[in-house]
């Protein structure tokens, strides 16, 4: 009998050796066509009276990577489909059956009298580390790559095969909780002193040790199933227990602020499960999670963290008509933080650099960044001194443009000066080949102006990185109005290699990102100056899903920064550009206090050479009315600083800079992080409603003034019943 995606031999010794080796793809995940395939191979171990017992490994690189999402996305309009058409009480109970479907596999294995071993090659993530820990045995590669963990919970789900159930019997209670609350992927020797598996060897040892121990006489009963077993922590009511529950449903409230379903699911599923047999746990585990994936929280996050997300990834927005580029040599111009952290991730994606600074000095000390930052990972024990030197042997600091003359893509990274821009530019294109493509690292000038001091305009991008840029995973790239499909492919190719994710926005003050962020700032600002307790504001903030509340952000950014872009758009665009309010404030924090943020140890904050930073004490003398905290509405601050952002994402929309939905809901997370929980700006508003949300606005428009207008597209979609994803469907280039 063969199977769709798996080999099944049987050796001399009576060792079932089950490979899972999906045609046409680079990686196994487990769709509807697997769960029938293992199905049906457990039903084959169990019942053929020569096979001892089974191991199952993987014919990739990789173990696996866990569920194919879409799988379950079908599954939520599956339910819908079939609630109009019988009913939504027997459309429930069939979708609680297809949800538990991998589950029930899952046991049948754990119970079909046959030893399971699972021979771990690689990364084994998700449901399938589920599938591990179902097997009675697990024996896992102790490769530098090798991981194993369930990071459901970040895409706004919770392991639902098992998951919940086995690591709560194998872990403490308070480092599972921990384990699936975070959702990280563990490292081989973790794993194996957390009790998650027996045993690590070399990746090409592992199916022999694993079948060793089936030979060895290995027991087909998982220890749950074993008669008097007893929790690692205890009973659930116990001394021990009361330690551990009160303060674990402490910490869930605290690090989620009840924005995560799937997070409280984990909670009820382990506190529950725990009182329980197996059996009737795993039942309590799939209820939960039939619930979960209902959620809006959960459809949202599975549709931009992981199908948008992979979509723009593999190059959703590549201009098909231009042919892949080869790059090999990229120049970076200025060596300062931005241009020295560019350096650093083009080299680790193996491309040689060239950085250039105005002398020897200053780009050395640009080219010591990626020397500091190799050195940490090595001390982590993440890469080796021979990574070190093959990293800094390709970046060629110097100051002399000559040496772009090789280069394939030049990106530009000095100062934020317009003058200083068209100098670098102009000395930089005097040495490079025709047809190379420009690109200028931007946060704030328009790239079509920009572009007037290119050879070539077509050639010229805007390709913006975030601070810092090693940890920030999203880029901007941006369109001038005279930009050309060769300059958007190469863009996106070079994104693409240093293993970030690209938005394509169309060129305008501010762009998308800091358009949104800006108006994040703004808002807190202004409630600062009605009288807010600053407290409140970062604590709304943080309420809302924001991971950094905004005054703190503007520190970190730094505030003068904010004075002269606010000072760049009055003078540009006239005094009626500017809020007051917001005026005053930052010319009494620059101007007058010289509180410029981090980078002076004074700002919204203070930041004590020893010891964590606190909120400025002065910040109350600057606020001419001071109002009572308990008389303020905390979840009317929330949707204040939700609200400004969302419609901020709207109105680039309407103006036509984002014309892709996945790009403003995935750019929103990653660059400025958006409530995740939400699935972005425009999936915020989607899920909310359109009608609902103008209604909201509206009603922060009359107590707050015009800039809670909702405009005219919104008014419109409202009128109508649409949502972004439905007017605006993703647009489907190349997948290069």
């Amino acid at each position: 009998m063969t199977y769709k995606n798996f080999r099944f031999d049987v050796d001399s010794d009576g060792v079932a050796l089950v490979t899972w080796d999906m045609p046409g793809k680079s990686m196994n995940v487990i769709d509807a066509s697997v769960i029938s395939d293992l199905d049906q191979i457990v039903d084959r171990v169990a019942s053929d009276a020569a096979i001892k017992g089974a191991v199952v490994t993987s014919g990739k690189d990789a173990f696996s990577g866990g569920a194919d999402l879409t799988m379950l996305e079908g599954l939520g309009r599956e339910l819908a489909k079939m609630s109009k058409e019988a009913g939504p009480e027997k459309a429930m109970k069939v979708f609680f059956d297809e949800s538990r479907k991998l589950s029930q596999v899952y046991r049948k294995l754990e119970t079909c009298g046959k030893p399971w071993a699972a021979a771990i090659n690689g990364m084994a993530l998700g449901g399938a580390f589920e599938l591990c820990l179902a097997c009675h045995y697990r024996v896992l590669s102790d490769a530098d790559k090798a991981r194993v963990g369930l990071p459901e919970v970040k895409i706004g789900l919770f392991p639902g095969a098992g998951g919940t159930q086995r690591v709560a019997r194998l872990m403490q209670t308070g480092d599972a909780l921990q384990m699936l609350f975070k959702g990280e992927q563990m490292r081989p020797r973790a794993a194996k002193s957390a009790g998650l598996v027996h045993e690590l060897a070399p990746a090409g040892e592992v199916v022999a040790k694993a079948k060793a121990w089936i030979l060895g006489g290995g027991s087909a009963i998982a220890p749950w199933d074993v008669k008097g077993f007893k929790n690692p922590s205890g009973k659930v009511f116990s001394p021990a227990g009361m330690m551990i529950w009160p303060a674990a449903n402490a910490i869930y409230r605290r690090e989620t602020h009840d924005n995560y379903p799937a997070a409280k699911a984990i909670l009820h599923s382990v506190y529950e499960g725990l009182q329980l047999p197996m059996d009737l746990a795993l039942e309590v585990e799939s209820r939960w999670f039939a619930k979960i994936l209902r959620s809006k929280e959960a459809a949202a996050m599975i549709r931009s963290l992981f199908v948008s997300m992979g979509e723009l990834n593999k190059g959703a927005r590549r201009p098909a008509n231009v042919a892949p580029s080869k790059l090999k040599m990229v120049g970076v111009l200025g060596a300062g933080f931005m241009g020295a952290g560019i350096a650093y991730v083009s080299a680790q994606a193996g491309l040689e650099v060239v950085l250039i600074d105005r002398d020897q000095a200053s780009a050395d000390k640009g080219k010591a960044y990626s020397e500091k930052l190799m050195t940490g990972l090595i001390a982590k024990g993440r890469a080796k001194t021979a990574d070190r030197e093959a990293l800094l042997a390709r970046i060629h600091a110097t100051p002399d443009y000559a040496a772009l003359a090789d280069c394939d893509l030049v990106v530009e990274a000095v100062f934020e000066d317009r003058a200083v821009k068209a100098e670098a530019t102009k000395n930089a294109q005097a040495h490079l080949r025709e047809g190379v493509v420009f690109a200028s690292n931007t946060s704030t000038l328009p790239i079509s102006s920009l572009a007037s001091a290119a050879r070539d305009p077509k050639k010229f991008i805007g390709i913006h990185f975030f601070s810092p840029v090693e940890k920030m995973m999203l880029v901007e790239i941006i369109m001038g109005k005279e930009t050309g499909d060769e300059a958007l492919a190469v863009a996106l190719d070079y994104v693409r290699m240093i293993k970030k994710t690209p938005i394509v926005v169309n060129d305008t003050r501010g762009f998308y990102a800091n358009r949104c962020v800006g108006n994040y700032v703004k808002e807190a600002h202004l409630m600062l100056m009605e009288g807010v307790p600053a407290a409140m504001i970062e604590n709304a903030a943080r309420m809302a899903g924001m991971p950094v509340g905004p005054l703190s952000l503007n520190d970190e950014v730094a505030i003068d920064l904010a004075w002269k872009i606010l000072q760049a758009t009055k003078k540009d665009l006239g005094p009626q550009a500017v809020d007051p309010a917001q005026e005053k404030l930052l010319d009494a924090m620059v101007n007058q206090h010289q509180r410029l943020g981090r980078k002076n140890g004074k700002g919204f904050y203070d930041y004590p050479e020893k010891g964590q930073k606190s909120l400025w004490p002065g910040l109350r003398d600057l606020q001419a009315t001071k109002l009572d905290p308990d008389a303020i509405d905390v979840q009317e601050l929330k949707n204040r600083i939700l609200v400004t952002q969302a419609l901020e994402a709207a109105r680039t929309v309407e103006e036509g800079v984002v014309t892709d939905p996945r790009e403003a809901d995935v750019g929103s997370i990653l660059g400025f992080g958006f409530a995740p929980w939400s699935g972005g700006t425009l999936s915020y508003i989607d899920f909310m409603g359109v009608k609902n949300f103008v209604a909201l606005a509206d009603k922060l428009a009359a107590k707050h003034g015009p800039r809670f207008a909702a405009p005219k597209l919104l008014r419109e979609m409202a009128e109508k019943g649409e949502t972004f994803y439905g007017r605006f469907a993703p647009k489907q280039g190349k997948a290069a």
